[in-house]
Order: structure tokens, then C-alpha cells, then sequence
């Protein structure tokens, strides 16, 4: 799910990750040096929700994760491979890790220093990289899924484990660039005990019989993925393959003794696929499907599902109930595949591009069959005008609607919100104009990070109209604009009295869809 700078290519990237970090204690540690001069790079992208998060001087271009787990210990054993790109001669780097026993770091094969700090693994090459050339970095590891740390991404269950690294607990899982900025290639071995299952995010290329009670799978990604999109899971699972629209490959990853029980649930996918793409276009990725993990503990993870890419991981009780109950939200996770996924954020502040879009479309669809949403109603005005009487509690409890901060990043402003402004965008320039300015950002920001400044900036050429005052009103301001054509809606006046629009039971995730 997550801002103002435009980021549209890497090189891009780095001026606004300096204009981000700027003031940042690891920018300002840096200082000037001669363009050609080795130094460290800085580790932070000065990201407004995470300011720790990410580093700079370098690119990734690729990972890949080998990952071998054991039944007996429960442990994971690990190497990750990066290929980065470094922007600016290096002396040394970091990556973002948090909980691995790191073994061993190699720069293109030779051993060199490493120290663990903090979140950061900083890394000391034997020679300065090169600006503008690639470098291979190595890093072997062990990990416990069942550690407690201060966040993480690993869900351990009953026969192995599934991850969701949303939004900052990736480097849990595997040391990286953890910012959606950062997206890179991706290929996953993962190696498990004989009679279980590996599945990772992207394709499966082949699978292996190592002789040894253990199995080994290669899954690809075709197109980039965002470090909090992956997902990696081992267990008792069946793929069921089906077809989506245009041949679509369909996997859903289910756990084997609920496969009957969770069928009529997974045979809503493919009709909800060919709902979205009458609105956004093609679907962006070689395969989607659901992952409804293999636990029912209720403290496994804090949220209904989550969108990692190709595959969106369920409670799979919750999938269980009637098509009323659960399509909506099944419709909000897939538009994450192409708001969030397909076009990440360029920082988390822009979490509202994400789950407004999700939301939004996930409304319409609901309305649509005429299923009633948790207030009792049945139309999109209906909803939109309850949420506008909330809107300036909203923005005194959890701030504007893009301007966020950790606490609150996953409050319902960022929901219900956020479909406030796509509503009232539609309102202002019309559904004709506001459908083609929805596809010309996903066409132009396809496989890259996106900002608000770059949907404003979308939104204006293709209305027309200057549309920066409007928008930036609509995001940013600290009381509620009027709504285009309804002059009749009112906005209660905020109270302290009233708590912020969340149900926070802990950690960054939320229940705060309207579409549950």
C-alpha cells in the first residue's frame, strides 16, 4: 500500500531521495565530497512515514533468495543475491536487516566487513564500487520465524510459514533496499521437507528432487516487485489452477484440508478479474490467485488479507462466508495489483493512492449488486455523503488524507478517505475524463513508484484544467472542501472528544476497508 517527489525511472529516484533526506543526519553525515570520491552512502531515503528506512547510493537490480527450511529446527537457512547498480562511488554501503544471523558477506565473491547496527547490515568492500557499474553482493543468514522482534514479516504456522512484509518488515525476511522505490527483479529457490509445498511470488520454473527428502522450487517474477509485495510461504498446501479472462493463468495456494471447504470462494476470482479490467485494463502480472494461510491462530496476522503481489494472502476462515460478504473485499485486494503493485508508491505518505483506489473500486462493485456495505447502505453517494459529514474529524485525528504519519498511516483516512477524493475528483471532471486519467497513470507509472505530485500532474493534463489547487485542497487541506454539485452536504465540526477512524489491535495493519 504507499510523496511528492516524481519518481519515474532510478536515476530519477535518487535526486528525490536526496531532496526527501535532506536535513536527515545521514545525508548531512556524508557532507560534500569531490564527484569522484569514494564514500558511504547514506542509509535512510528519507522516506516521511519511515525516515529510516531504505538506503541510497545504489540501485538493486535483482534478488535472489535462496531459502531452505527445516521441519526439525523450524529455522530458515538463507542466502540472498543482489545485484545493485551503485549511483555514486561507494566506500561503503548498507542494507536494511533486522533479526538474521547474518554468516557471511561477499562483494562479487570476496569476503569482506560487515557489521550489524541497529536495522542496517553495513557492508565494507575490500575496494570502492564504482559509480554507474554492478556489483554482486552475497549474504548468507539464518532466520527464526518464530523470533520476537520489535516488527516482522514472518507468519509461522503449524507445517511452515507464509510472510507479509507490509510496510516495513521485509528486511526481516531477507537483507534489502526496503522501500517500494526500490523495486527490482526477483527470483526465489526455496527448498522444504518432502510431502510440503514451496510457492513464492512471480512464475514456477521448475522443480527439483534433491534425493535427500527435500524438494527444491524456482519460481521467476516477470515483472519487478516492491520488497513489501513478495511473498514466500511452505506448508501443506494444493495449487489449484484455473483461467481468468484471455487465458489468464490462475493459482490459488490452499491449504490442503480446506481446499473443498474454500473452493466457492476461489471461483469468484476469474468474473472479478473481468469486472477490473473493463475499468483499469489488462490485468499487469502473469498470475494472480489467494493464499488463505494455513493457520487460524487469530494473532498470526493483523488484518483480513494483504495484497503481495501475484498472490494475496487471506485468514482463510474469513473466505468461508457468502459472495455478499466477502467479494467486495476480495475486489479491494486485486486492485492492489494495480494500484500498489503495478504502480507503487514513490514514499509511504502516498499510502491514500493505494487503499483509496482499493476501496473505491471495491464500493462500486459492492453497490453495484446492491449488497449493503457495515452502515446499512446501498449507493456510492449514500456512503460518500456519510463519510463527508466525517471529513474534518478525519483530518483533525489522523491528519490529511496524504499526509500521514506511522501512527496513523493505516487509519480509515487513508481509506474512506481517499475514496472522498477519487469521488469528488469524478464529480469535478466528469466518469469519462476520471476513468481515462485512471488508466493514463497506470499506463505511464507501469512497473515504477508514483507519487501524489505525478496523479495530480496526470490528472491536469488529461482534464484539461488545472487541477493542482483542487487536488492539493482535497489532500492536504485541514478542513473539507465543498463537494462538487452537492452544496446540501454538511461536515459535523470536529471534536477532541472523538477518537481517531481506526480499530488499531496492534503493529502497522488495520481493519479499516469499508469493503469488509
Amino acid at each position: 500500500m504507499r510523496y511528492r517527489s516524481r519518481v519515474t525511472a532510478p536515476a530519477a529516484l535518487i535526486g528525490t531521495a536526496v531532496a526527501l533526506s535532506a536535513g536527515t543526519s545521514a545525508h548531512a553525515a556524508t557532507g560534500k565530497r569531490p564527484k569522484h570520491t569514494a564514500g558511504p552512502g547514506p542509509e535512510t531515503l528519507g522516506d516521511p512515514v519511515f525516515p529510516g528506512l531504505g538506503n541510497d547510493g545504489y540501485r538493486v537490480c535483482r534478488y535472489h533468495l535462496d531459502l531452505a527450511w527445516d521441519a526439525t529446527t523450524r529455522l530458515v537457512t538463507a542466502t540472498a543475491t543482489l545485484t545493485v547498480r551503485a549511483t555514486r562511488a561507494l566506500s561503503r554501503l548498507s542494507l536494511d536487516a533486522l533479526g538474521l544471523d547474518i554468516a557471511d558477506v561477499r562483494v562479487d565473491g570476496d569476503a569482506v566487513t560487515h557489521a550489524q547496527e541497529g536495522e542496517k547490515l553495513r557492508i565494507t568492500p575490500a575496494a570502492a564500487l564504482r559509480a554507474h557499474r554492478e556489483a554482486e553482493i552475497t549474504v548468507r543468514y539464518t532466520a527464526d520465524p518464530r523470533r520476537t522482534l520489535a516488527h516482522t514479516a514472518w507468519v509461522p504456522t503449524p507445517d511452515g510459514f507464509a510472510v507479509c512484509p507490509q510496510p516495513n518488515s521485509a528486511h526481516t525476511l531477507f537483507p534489502c533496499n526496503d522501500h517500494p522505490a526500490d523495486k527490482a527483479d526477483f527470483t526465489f529457490r526455496l527448498t522444504v521437507p518432502a510431502g510440503l509445498r514451496g510457492v513464492a511470488s512471480g512464475t514456477l520454473v521448475s522443480t527439483e528432487d534433491l534425493g535427500d527428502g527435500r524438494t527444491a522450487y524456482t519460481y521467476t517474477s516477470r515483472e519487478p516487485i516492491a520488497t513489501e509485495l513478495v511473498q514466500i510461504t511452505v506448508g501443506d498446501y494444493a495449487v489449484k489452477e484455473r483461467f481468468g479472462p484471455h487465458g489468464l493463468p490462475l493459482r490459488d495456494v490452499v491449504p490442503v484440508a480446506r481446499a473443498a471447504a474454500l473452493e466457492p470462494a476461489l471461483a469468484l476470482t476469474p468474473n472479478l478479474v473481468s469486472w477490473i479490467e473493463q475499468r483499469l485494463g489488462a490485468y499487469p502480472f502473469e498470475t494472480y490467485g489467494l493464499l488463505p494461510c494455513n493457520s487460524d491462530d487469530a494473532n498470526a496476522f493483523d488484518f483480513t488479507g494483504l495484497e503481495t503481489q501475484t498472490l494475496t494472502l487471506y485468514k482463510p476462515n474469513y473466505l468461508l462466508q457468502a459472495e455478499p460478504k466477502i467479494a467486495s473485499h476480495m475486489m479491494h485486494e486485486l486492485v492492489h495489483s494495480y494500484f500498489g503493485n503495478s504502480v507503487s508508491p514513490a514514499t509511504w505518505a502516498d499510502l491514500w493512492l493505494n487503499e483509496g483506489h482499493a476501496d473505491f473500486y471495491g464500493l462500486l462493485y459492492r453497490y453495484e449488486r446492491g449488497w449493503a456495505d457495515s452502515l446499512g447502505l446501498t449507493t456510492m453517494e449514500a456512503r460518500m455523503k456519510d463519510t463527508y459529514a466525517r471529513g474534518d474529524q478525519w483530518r483533525k485525528s489522523s491528519g490529511p488524507v496524504a499526509a500521514p504519519n506511522e501512527a496513523n498511516l493505516f487509519d480509515s483516512q487513508r481509506y474512506l478517505g481517499g475514496v472522498l477524493v477519487l469521488y469528488a475528483l469524478r464529480r469535478q471532471v466528469g466518469e469519462a475524463v476520471f476513468d481515462t486519467i485512471e488508466r493514463t497513470f497506470l499506463e505511464r507509472f507501469r512497473n515504477r513508484s508514483a507519487s501524489t505530485d505525478d496523479y495530480i500532474a496526470v490528472a491536469t493534463q488529461v482534464a484539461g484544467q488545472d487541477l493542482s489547487g483542487f487536488l492539493r485542497d482535497w489532500l492536504y487541506g485541514t478542513k473539507t472542501p465543498r463537494m462538487p454539485g452537492h452544496p446540501d452536504w454538511t461536515v459535523t465540526p470536529a471534536s477532541s472528544a472523538l477518537t481517531a477512524p481506526h480499530s488499531r489491535r496492534g503493529g502497522h495493519y488495520h481493519e479499516n476497508s469499508a469493503t469488509l
